[in-house]
């Protein structure tokens, strides 16, 4: 061949094809288009090496190629000011900021969807350690996970098949590798029937000067590839995997996908973990990249990519657990557990040291070069030679078609208001305990029991879903909050809105704890790219999510998109999942979310209440009713919440607190009753509709107690704020029940019963 790439390994030609042969290239996701495009970069006909790579490098999941233009929207509309505690951000493994005290934290949400359907237990586990790993590679230890879960109805045959893998896998690589499962979310809805969403989200610190980043310089710099060896598992896996629909039969894409889901070893991982942190301690790193979407495609060209020059690798040299792999094979492998460093030379074999001394197994594959060229070799026949930027970073972009859904319109007019409410005593207990008692709103117990809180002793609030505090620094109590939130009911209604409501609600969670909201990541999950409808479902929860930070004042750091979340032609709900990491100075002063901390504690509701149903969850449970508008967002007033609730967190003011979300003020009630094991009585205010005041899902508010000593203070800078705050009862520490005065009494142990006992039943 006059381009001298080894005529031995490219065999086949891709531009010939026949009916019963169709082109290889088409096999591998790419469009006629695109291969074109990659003939023109390389002057050539692709080797099958470079044509794997290319492949999975412009896979949707892996290039982003659809969302680019949307996404580019959060770089235009960050300000100097949102950006000025940010370390790293969007286009990085993980967004990092500065927390205060030489400390940084770093977090990313990802997800891990079709894997996770196809093969629940490790497509979770994987899912889990592939995020780790993002952290790690930013300098920082993992210090905590957390997971947003959405499956089909909870009743359904398949969901049990899918839910126990999940929360298995996810259970079990977190617990092997002794990071507290702080909070998270689990959603059924029928949407999620055979296209499961599975987003892991972990959290790191670090010291600033810690910081590294993935790129590749310095001439005769080497490449060092550790952690587990190379086999066949995931190739094709997360980047293909994510990057198509799910067929809807049993016959269909995801039934032939069966061997391309990755295969974890938390144990392998966790050694992994202690050997980076030694290698940075030492700092015998110029460069890291995590193997993960893409592996080794990956990891060579964005180092190469993203450095000053270019990289040759000898890819015989990889440690392989599987025999005679092809290097297509192993370029494309999604193997668990291997991490790529760039080295100095005079630094290589105290890094090797280092990895034996935590056998993990470590081996020099290539070095950094002069020129522009990532060039890798077989056994001395050249199999590689692209320009990276153009496998990483220059990937297709499109502008896929955008328009509203013709039946969007039908679908807002179709109000709550012609559903019936209830209006006695009787009738609204009863709403509580369906509701209560449903999949929708249950305990999460039996899921959240299976994962480890408390390990490594930094936890320091994770008893209800929401939100998780850690302990950052002992010495002085630094520490972090995290929350996610999402919302594919109120998304469908109006993305812009419900993504701000995701983001409102997340941003909300964390106040609640005490600490002060800073940074924003995201995991988008939508149906097909190439529904204009979805890509208007997608365009306007990203203009919502850019605004809304704006609004708040906070950056988002870095996240990820998930598209072709849909069997057939059914889309999953528009599913924007929002993470948010706030900091406090001292975890001491953290607001817990049970009442009964102080004795006699008045309970105070802080924002307004508005009749606002439409996408609720007793819409959902008494009706199964999706239609109508959202609840509107009123971001100024969820930063003043947020000042107030910080401000009483250092002043003592406030004893517990609990956001109002899904089921409104009663659910926050019985959430705060049950945490602290003791009853209260809810007064309304005089005049006031019971029904709108108890099951509204209006956005923020908050339910506080506050020491009876200190309410005149609390409310006094309540006013003084503007902040509404209604008195609507007290904390009757002598008391098991929960009583609506005038309108119905039941027990901690019926309510505790009644939201405990549902997922056993389902999934026991």
């Amino acid at each position: 061949m006059t381009s001298g790439l080894s005529s031995e390994v490219d065999t086949v030609d891709h531009a010939a094809a026949t009916p019963e042969h169709p082109q290889p290239f088409r096999e591998l996701g790419l469009k006629d288009d695109e291969y074109q495009r990659i003939r023109e970069i390389l002057g050539r006909r692709p080797t099958d090496a470079e044509l794997a790579m290319y492949s999975v490098m412009w896979s949707e999941h892996c290039s982003y190629k659809s969302s680019k233009v949307h996404l580019r929207y959060f770089g235009e509309t960050t300000t100097e000011e949102m950006r000025a505690s940010m370390l790293a951000g969007i286009g990085e493994n993980a967004g990092v900021v500065d927390i205060g005290d030489g400390w940084a934290a770093t977090f990313k949400v990802e997800s891990h969807n079709h894997p996770s359907y196809i093969e629940p237990y490790q497509g979770a586990a994987t899912g889990v350690g592939g995020i780790v790993r993002d952290i790690m590679a930013m300098g920082a230890r993992p210090v905590a996970v957390m997971d947003q879960l959405r499956f089909g109805p909870a009743d359904a045959p398949d969901t049990r098949r899918v839910l126990d893998g999940v929360v298995r896998g996810i259970g079990g690589y977190g617990n092997s590798l002794g990071l507290p499962n702080i909070g998270g979310e689990t959603v059924f809805d029928a949407s999620y029937a055979g296209n499961p969403l599975v987003n892991a989200l972990c959290v790191g610190v670090l010291r600033k000067e810690d910081l590294h980043l993935a790129f590749a310089s310095g001439t005769g710099n080497k490449i060092i590839l550790f952690g587990a060896r190379t086999g066949l598992d995931g190739i094709g896996g997360v980047s293909v995997l994510a990057s198509e629909t799910f067929g809807g039969d049993e016959s269909g894409p995801g039934r032939k996908k069966l061997p391309s889901v990755q295969v974890g070893d938390p144990f392998m991982e966790k050694v992994l973990i202690e050997c980076c942190l030694e290698l940075y301690a030492n700092d015998l790193v110029v460069g890291i990249q995590d193997l993960g979407g893409a592996g080794l495609s990956c990891a060579t060209s964005e180092l190469a990519s993203a450095g000053d020059g270019g990289m040759t690798i000898e890819l015989e040299k990889v440690p392989l657990r599987t025999p005679n792999m092809t290097p297509a094979e192993i370029l494309s492998s999604e193997s668990q557990e291997r991490m790529c460093a760039v080295v100095a030379p005079e630094n290589v074999e105290k890094f090797l040291e280092v990895c034996r001394k935590w056998d993990v197994l470590a081996t020099v594959i290539g070095e950094v070069t002069e020129g522009d060229r990532l060039k890798i070799t077989w056994h001395g026949h050249t199999v590689v030679d692209v320009p990276p930027r153009t496998v990483a970073h220059q990937g297709p972009v499109y502008e896929r078609p955008v328009q509203r859904p013709d039946t969007q319109d039908a679908l807002n007019a179709d109000t709550t208001a012609k559903l019936p409410r209830p209006a006695t005593g009787e009738e609204l207990k009863a709403t509580l305990l369906a509701v209560l008692g449903s999949p929708h709103l249950c305990s999460r117990a039996f899921i959240t029991e299976q994962y480890d809180r408390y390990v490594r002793g930094n936890t320091v609030l994770a008893e209800n879903a929401d939100g998780g505090v850690l302990r950052v620094d002992e010495a002085t109590g630094r520490g972090i909050a995290v929350s996610t939130d999402a919302s594919g009911r109120y998304t469908a209604l109006d993305p812009y809105t419900g993504a701000q409501l995701a983001l409102a609600e997340a941003y909300r969670n964390v106040a609640v704890t005490g600490a002060t909201p800073v940074a924003v990541t995201n995991c988008l999950n939508f149906g097909s790219p190439e529904d204009p409808g979805v890509m208007w479902q997608f365009s306007e929860a990203v203009r919502g999510l850019a605004d809304g930070c704006v609004a708040l004042g906070i950056p988002v750091t870095g996240g990820n998109v998930s598209f072709y979340n849909q069997t057939g032609s059914t889309a999953i709900l528009p599913t924007p999942v929002v993470g948010v990491l706030g900091v406090i100075d001292d975890v001491q002063r953290r607001i817990p979310t049970g009442f009964g901390a102080e004795p006699g504690e008045t309970l105070i509701l802080l924002g307004d209440t508005h009749d606002e149903f439409d996408g609720s969850i007793w819409a959902q449970v008494t009706a199964d009713h999706l239609g109508g508008v959202p609840p509107r967002v009123d971001l100024e007033r969820e930063k003043l919440l947020a000042e107030v609730l910080a401000a009483a967190s250092r002043d003592g003011l406030v004893s517990a607190a609990h956001d109002l979300s899904e089921g409104g003020l009663i659910q926050a009630v019985v959430e705060s009753a049950l945490a602290g094991e003791t009853g209260c009585r809810i007064v309304l205010p005089e005049g006031a509709d019971p029904f709108v005041t108890l099951f509204s899902e209006s956005a923020g508010r908050v339910l506080v107690a506050v020491p009876r000593t200190e309410e005149s203070r609390f409310r006094a800078m309540c006013e003084a704020r503007g902040l509404p705050a209604t008195r609507i009862g007290v904390v009757d520490q002598g008391s098991q029940d929960v009583q609506v005065q005038g309108l119905f009494t039941v027990s901690l142990e019926d309510l505790r019963s009644t939201s405990e006992s549902v997922l056993p039943r389902l999934f026991g």
